[in-house]
C-alpha cells in the first residue's frame, strides 16, 4: 500500500501565503503622475525668510547671522 502525500500546510508555507496577500493589499494603486502646478515665477521666488524664530535659533546655537 502506497502512502499518500501530506496535504497539510506547514507553518512556513502559511506565513509565505499570508505575507504575499498582505504585500498585495498594502501596495498603493497605480496613478498617473500629475504635472507641476507652479509657474516659473513661483519657482523663482524667495522662500526663505529669516523670521524671529530663525534668528532665535541662530542666536541660541551661536551661528553667525
Amino acid at each position: 500500500m502506497k502512502k499518500q502525500p501530506k496535504t497539510t500546510v506547514g507553518r512556513r508555507q502559511l506565513f509565505r501565503a499570508i505575507g504575499g496577500v498582505v504585500a498585495l493589499a498594502a501596495a498603493p494603486p497605480a496613478r498617473e503622475a500629475l504635472a507641476d502646478s507652479e509657474s516659473d515665477d513661483d519657482k523663482r521666488k524667495a522662500r526663505y525668510r529669516e523670521s524671529d524664530e530663525v534668528k532665535t535659533y541662530y542666536r541660541v546655537n551661536r551661528y553667525p547671522s
